[in-house]
């Protein structure tokens, strides 16, 4: 099994599109870039959700050279939504894009979400890319916000994806799932564990998408180099193809 064999992006006769969505804690890019930039590009995504992109000095410089190594261009995000960012391939038009910071907590890194509105063959797209308190508390807090960000995006159609720092039995992994599809549990495969890439123990990183939205295929994609997996990040990738009704 390898990446090719997930449906290729597409646009249907009925204007509906198979996007693929590619979730990934990419480390603030301190590992091996190269590394990093051979995965994404295995991928094949139409939509990239960053988590850990870099965001303190010349944070966009960086954001260019990943886009420059994968062929995404960068849509929203990285340091003014403190972490998560949005990249797409042409593909995408961007409708509009908006950083949204959550509260600080005193002592407490502050966390926010990279969003925006994308259309993408007849589909109208709205994307979350997030990444999830380490205290237990302040994350069930921001899955609910996450949830109240998909529903003020004013689509009818939206995926999440993000870095949870939590597992599928964990309060906040099930209440976003208690509103969203989560990706793997729908439509399983490649590999379920993301964390750490030597040898995963846990599923903490998810893509998840709104009921209208067919999902298709979602998980670690296999096939991958794994001295590439091992030295892009502390992540493994999560790969989702979903088909998007047409608008």
């Amino acid at each position: 099994m390898t990446t090719a064999d997930l449906p290729a992006s597409r646009t249907e006769p009925d204007g509906s599109a198979v996007v693929r969505v590619l979730s990934y804690n990419i480390r603030s890019m301190r590992d091996d870039v190269d590394a990093l930039a051979r995965v994404i590009r295995a991928c094949a995504p139409d939509v990239l959700c960053v988590q850990e992109a870099p965001r303190f000095f010349r944070w966009r410089k960086y954001a260019n050279r990943l886009g420059m190594a994968t062929g995404l261009v960068y849509v929203t995000g990285g340091a003014p939504a403190t972490g998560p960012m949005v990249m797409s391939s042409l593909r995408a038009q961007v409708e509009r894009a908006e950083d949204v910071l959550f509260p600080r907590t005193p002592g407490l890194h502050r966390r926010g979400l990279a969003t925006a509105v994308l259309r993408i063959g007849g589909a109208r797209l709205g994307v979350i890319s997030c990444h999830l308190s380490l205290a237990a508390a302040e994350r069930y807090e921001q899955a609910g916000g996450v949830l109240e960000r998909v529903r003020a995006l004013g689509v009818e159609h939206a995926v999440v994806a993000g870095d949870l720092n939590d597992r599928p039995k964990g309060r906040s992994f099930r209440r976003l799932a208690a509103g969203l599809q989560d990706g793997w549990a729908t439509s399983p495969w490649g590999g379920e564990l993301t964390f750490p890439p030597g040898d995963p123990v846990g599923r903490i990183d998810a893509v998840f998408a709104t009921p209208g939205v067919e999902v298709l295929g979602c998980g670690v994609p296999p096939g991958l180099p794994e001295a590439d997996l091992r030295a892009a990040t502390d992540h493994l990738p999560v790969l989702a193809a979903l088909r998007v009704p047409a608008a």
